[in-house]
């Protein structure tokens, strides 16, 4: 089994680099404008974003979904 690669594009990733990946590419301000959660819009830091999508597993969904479409698409 040992050398076999997972085909979960989130395998590896920790919610931490998710996110800085996604504000990496595309800023808070339209990282807010396309999942709308008010961690993005409204004082954004990685720290209260981190809190917020660990509880709130919708929003959690829409920013590995997002992360997913920007990995498939690269």
């Amino acid at each position: 089994m040992s050398g076999q690669q997972s085909n979960d594009p989130l395998h590896g990733r920790t919610l931490e680099y998710i996110v800085l990946f996604l504000v990496d590419h595309y800023g808070w301000e339209e990282l807010g404008m396309r999942i709308k959660v008010n961690c993005f819009t409204s004082n954004p830091s990685l720290q209260s974003s981190l809190k917020f999508l660990r509880k709130t597993p919708w929003a959690r969904k829409k920013v590995e979904d997002l992360f997913i479409r920007l990995q498939q698409n690269s």
